[in-house]
C-alpha cells in the first residue's frame, strides 16, 4: 500500500518512486532538493537529484516551512490530496481534514481545536509531532495554494486575491508568494498560459486532478442519476449543484477535463469569495479525487470474486457529499423507496425549506437545508408517512443541537453509534452517512438488497466484505453495485455467467 511511505517516510522508497517518476505517488509526499531549493512531486519531469541531496516531506507546508519554494515546472502545489487524511480515522488525520474544509480561517486555532475536543497546544504537538509543522503552518501552504489558482485562473485584482485566499492583509499575501514561488503575484499571474484567465464573469474555473486512472464521467453519471430538483442538474455531460457554504448559497458545476487527464473541470460561482477554500476539498470529497487507486485496486483485485470487477473498471470511486448533514437526510428520505421517490421527497423539502440563491442559475433554486431548518420546518405536505417524518425531524434536532456531529473532523465511529440511538435509524442508514457523507472508504451496507443479488451472483458472502475486503469495502461496494444497477455506471460489468463463460 503506498500509504506505507507517508506514515515512515522511508527514505529509499521515496527516491525509488522519483527515479522512476511515479505519479501515483504525487501528493503522498513531497521531494525538496537541498541544493536548488525547491520542492517537487515525485513524478517531476526535471533531472532526478541525487539521493545524498534530497530530503522528504509528508506534507507541502513541511517543505515550505523548512525554507523550500515550490517548483515551477511540475506544480506540487496541484497535485490531489494524500489520501491518508480520508483513509485514517486519528486526531491528525480529522484535524487535517477540518484545515482543509477552511476551519483556521473562520476560527482560527482555538476553533480548529474546539471541533476536535483538545486543546490549542495537544493538537500543535500532535500535528508538529507527525508533520513538522502546526496547524498554522498547514493552513498557510493551503492559502498559498488558492492565492495560486486564483491569480492563475482569474483577472481578480490582487487585493480580492488575497482577500479570497485567507490571508490577514496584502502585505502577508505578497510575502508569502514570493517566498512560496519565488516571484512576485504579478510576475505569477504573467506567467500563466494564455489559455488560462478570463471566461465567464462570475464564475472561477477550476482544474481538480485526480490519481490515475480516474473515469470522471463515470462518478458523474452516478451522481446525475440521483440529482434532486432545485438541487441539482445533470445534461448528460455537467453535474451541476448548489453548494451550501459559509458565505452563502453557491453553484458548482463540474464536467471531465477537456485534454481526457485525470482531472475534472470545476466552474464555481460563489457568493463570497472567501468560500473557495471551502467549496474545493468539498468538490474534490463529492468526486472522491484524493482516492488510492492503486492500493484500492491491489487488494480488492486480488480477491477471485471481485477481480474481474476490478479489471473491469480500475480506479472507481465512491461518490460521495459535499454536506454530512445533507447526506444523513437524504438517507432517511431514500429509506424503503425508490431513486425516482427519493428525488421526488428530496426535492419537495429542499424547495420547503432550503436556502435560495439570489437568482436561479438554470433550474438550480435552492441549497439543502440545514439541519435547524429541516427541524422547524412543517414537513406534513411533503408526502411522507408519520414515522418518517418524525425520523426526518428528530436527525436534524440531533444536529442543529449537537447531539451528533457530522463534519469534516468528527470522529466517525463515534458519529455512526449517535447515528443508531437516534429513533428510527438503523445500521444501513448509519452506514451509508458513513460511507458517502464522511467518505468513509471502509463500510459495509448490512442488508443492502442489491448488494446480496450481486453478491449472490458472484457466490460471495458478507463475510468475504467483512474480512478479505478491508480496508477498503466502500470501493468493493461500488464494484458489486455496478452488477446490480449497470445504468448508473459508464463500465457496467459483464453478468457474471457471461465471463464465465468465456
Amino acid at each position: 500500500m503506498l500509504g506505507a511511505v507517508t506514515t515512515s517516510l522511508d527514505a529509499e522508497r521515496c527516491y525509488r518512486a522519483v527515479a522512476s517518476r511515479d505519479a501515483r505517488f504525487d501528493g503522498w509526499f513531497f521531494t525538496a532538493v537541498r541544493t536548488t531549493g525547491i520542492y517537487c512531486r515525485p513524478s517531476c519531469p526535471a533531472r532526478t537529484p541525487a539521493a545524498a541531496n534530497v530530503t522528504f516531506f509528508g506534507t507541502a507546508a513541511g517543505a515550505q516551512s523548512a525554507g523550500f519554494r515550490a517548483c515551477r515546472r511540475c506544480r506540487p502545489d496541484a497535485v490531489p490530496g494524500s489520501p491518508e487524511w480520508d483513509v485514517r480515522a486519528d486526531v491528525v488525520a480529522r484535524a487535517m481534514r477540518l484545515i482543509a474544509d477552511g476551519e483556521v480561517e473562520r476560527a482560527g486555532v482555538p476553533g480548529l481545536a474546539a471541533r476536535l475536543g483538545y486543546s490549542e497546544r495537544q493538537v500543535h504537538r500532535l500535528l508538529v509531532g507527525e508533520l513538522g509543522v502546526g496547524p498554522l503552518a498547514v493552513a498557510r501552504a493551503q492559502r498559498a495554494q488558492t492565492a495560486r489558482v486564483l491569480v492563475e485562473t482569474t483577472d481578480l485584482p490582487m487585493a480580492d486575491v488575497a482577500f479570497a485566499a485567507g490571508f490577514a492583509s496584502i502585505r502577508q499575501f505578497n510575502d508569502t508568494v514570493r517566498e512560496v514561488f519565488a516571484c512576485t503575484p504579478s510576475e505569477l499571474r504573467s506567467r500563466r498560459p494564455a489559455t488560462r484567465g478570463g471566461g465567464t464573469p462570475g464564475w472561477l474555473t477550476l482544474r481538480l486532478a485526480a490519481r490515475a486512472p480516474f473515469d470522471a464521467g463515470e462518478v458523474l453519471l452516478f451522481l446525475g442519476a440521483h440529482a434532486v430538483p432545485g438541487l441539482e442538474e445533470w445534461d448528460g455531460t455537467t453535474f451541476s449543484r448548489v453548494l451550501d457554504l459559509p458565505g452563502g448559497p453557491a453553484v458548482v458545476r463540474l464536467s471531465p477535463a477537456p485534454d481526457g487527464g485525470p482531472a475534472v473541470t470545476a466552474r464555481l460561482l460563489l457568493a463570497d469569495l472567501r468560500d473557495l477554500r471551502a467549496a474545493v476539498p468539498r468538490c474534490r470529497r463529492l468526486l472522491d479525487l484524493d482516492a488510492d487507486p492503486a492500493a484500492v485496486d491491489d487488494v480488492l483485485g486480488a480477491d477471485p470474486a471481485l477481480a474481474p470487477l476490478v479489471a473491469g473498471a480500475p480506479g472507481r470511486r465512491v461518490p460521495a457529499s459535499p454536506d454530512a448533514p445533507e447526506t444523513a437526510a437524504r438517507a432517511v428520505l431514500g429509506q424503503q423507496v425508490s431513486v425516482a421517490g427519493a428525488r421526488t421527497l428530496t426535492a419537495r423539502v429542499v424547495a420547503l425549506a432550503g436556502t435560495p440563491l439570489a437568482e436561479p442559475v438554470g433550474s438550480l433554486t435552492h441549497a439543502f437545508p440545514r439541519p435547524e431548518a429541516l427541524a422547524a420546518a412543517d414537513l406534513s405536505a411533503v408526502g411522507l408517512t408519520g414515522a418518517r417524518r418524525r425520523t426526518l425531524t428528530g436527525v436534524a434536532a440531533a444536529l442543529a443541537d449537537g447531539r451528533v456531529a457530522l463534519d469534516p473532523g468528527c470522529d466517525r465511529d463515534e458519529a455512526v453509534r449517535d447515528l443508531l440511538a437516534l429513533p428510527g435509524i438503523g445500521p444501513w442508514t448509519a452506514a451509508l452517512v458513513a460511507m458517502r457523507g464522511l467518505g468513509d472508504p471502509d463500510v459495509w451496507l448490512p442488508g443492502d438488497l442489491a448488494l446480496r443479488r450481486s453478491l449472490a451472483a458472484l457466490g460471495s458472502s458478507d463475510a468475504d466484505a467483512a474480512t478479505r475486503w478491508r480496508p477498503w469495502r466502500s470501493y468493493a461496494v461500488m464494484h458489486l453495485w455496478s452488477l446490480a444497477a449497470p445504468s448508473l455506471f459508464t463500465r457496467p460489468p459483464a453478468p457474471p455467467s457471461d465471463r464465465s463463460a468465456s
